[in-house]
């Protein structure tokens, strides 16, 4: 088996350690919509498409998507087909995995199921493994785990890894690992965070070498080469309303930490709604890996919401025409099933209708694969395809797109149109990462 790994994650920390800030974009969302306008996007930049799903969206008894490991990556490839982009621009990753969906199970039957999990994710081509066995599981102590009991249970998950990646096709790329945890649990922070704090480069140095001292006692050294980022916090997040913009004085003792440690950058997570200068510092000071996944949902409802005001005023009482009605059925599906939204959410009746709608957590996300929900996206682009607005409705409501139209560079198809709303995140992120494609 190669001792090497994704050729465009391996140029990106070898960039970083000979100065260049460059980076990638890591899109955290399995949204088909999404998905969509990402590979299309990929293919039009040729740049890579990294794909992460969380432990708690697939797994191997199917997460909330219905998916274990093998199934995502078949329906990643499929998506690549369609939008003919070439296998080795896809890179598929997983995140947080390890104990955290089975937590409630005492930490023998947690742990081993979230072997199995990284397991299968490696057997399925996943080429980027975020190792993640912080939380503590039904019979361990209340509170922190102590961060040597972490850094053993990595590398106990690291070790089911190289086990794994032992029965992959001759020629295949090994997986390359990502540690650390200082990040809020898969789906999010439960409220604003309060206080938010840089992390300590003391911390993450302990991190680092507690977690590399438990990789070299399982005989892991080839692995501990091929582990490429650490998760630190470089004080970004958000909440309903709120976005803790990136402050890089405040991150440069953590910026210059990284400086000392060869093959090793950071990974950041919760970097939706930063500003394009926020994101490319970011990069800048080493934070070579960007995660995002609200901001993609937010963007593609936003645009949805924008199709549904125009098809209101454009359709309304015309004969034969069923509107789609979608903010309806997504508010019905949120109410008739609210776990997905009442712990993040709070607030009387009014904020939490408000919420569910135009919060930047965005918990509707969970709502896609609902059949109401569906429907009504279905049809509101099937109405809007057969009954064509006036220029003047889509300048109204979607002031970027028409004038992309205007210019000759989109097309008029509503899908289109959605599309072009998610790419312009996409681009704030490549911009970032130093793409230079205009």
């Amino acid at each position: 088996m190669l001792e090497t790994i994704s050729p465009p994650l391996d140029a990106i920390v070898a960039a970083q350690k000979s100065g260049r800030p460059v980076g990638i974009v890591s899109i955290c969302s399995a949204n088909p919509y999404v998905l969509r306008a990402a590979a299309r996007l990929s293919k039009s930049t040729q740049t890579p498409l990294l794909v992460e799903s969380t432990c708690n969206q697939v797994n191997q008894e199917g997460g909330y998507l219905g998916m274990t490991p093998a199934q995502f990556a078949v329906s990643l490839a499929e998506l690549a087909g369609r939008h003919s982009l070439p296998p080795e621009q896809l890179i598929l990753g997983g995140d947080h995995l390890g104990p955290y969906p089975w937590k409630d199970l005492p930490a023998a039957q947690a742990m081993d199921k979230g072997r199995r999990l990284v397991a299968d994710c490696v057997l399925a081509g996943y080429a980027k493994i975020h190792l993640d066995a912080s939380m503590g599981c039904a019979d361990d102590p209340a509170g922190a785990l102590p961060k040597e009991l972490i850094a053993e249970r990595a590398a106990e998950l690291c070790q089911a890894a190289e086990q794994a990646a032992k029965g992959l096709p001759e020629g295949s790329l090994s997986p390359c690992y990502v540690i650390g945890t200082e990040v809020p649990p898969p789906g999010g922070a439960l409220q604003d965070e309060v206080g938010l704090q840089v992390t300590a480069p003391a911390d993450a140095e302990e991190t680092l070498a507690l977690t590399r001292q438990a990789f070299l006692r399982r005989g892991l050294g080839a692995a501990w080469e091929r582990t490429v980022a650490l998760v630190a916090q470089p004080g970004v997040e958000y909440g309903d309303s709120t976005v803790h913009a990136y402050m890089r004085e405040e991150a440069r003792p953590l910026s210059a930490m990284i400086e000392r440690y060869e093959g090793l950058v950071y990974e950041a997570h919760s970097t939706d709604y930063q500003t394009p200068q926020a994101l490319r510092e970011l990069v800048e000071d080493h934070f070579a890996i960007l995660k995002v996944g609200p901001a993609l949902t937010f963007a593609l409802r936003e645009a949805l919401f924008a199709l549904s005001w125009m098809e209101a005023e454009w359709l309304e009482g015309v004969p034969g025409v069923d509107l789609a009605r979608l903010p309806q059925a997504l508010e019905e599906a949120m109410l008739a099933e609210p776990r997905h939204w009442r712990p993040y959410y709070h607030g009387d009746p009014r904020l939490l209708h408000f919420a569910r709608k135009y919060s930047l957590s965005d918990r509707w996300r969970y709502y896609w694969s609902e059949p109401g929900v569906q429907a009504a996206v279905t049809r509101l682009l099937h109405n809007l395809e057969a009954h064509p607005v006036p220029d003047t409705l889509l300048s109204q409501f979607l002031p970027a797109q028409h004038a992309k139209l205007r210019e000759g560079h989109l097309s008029r198809n509503p899908q289109d149109w959605v599309d072009d709303a998610i790419q312009r995140v996409l681009l704030d992120y490549y911009y970032a990462c130093g793409w230079e494609g205009g």
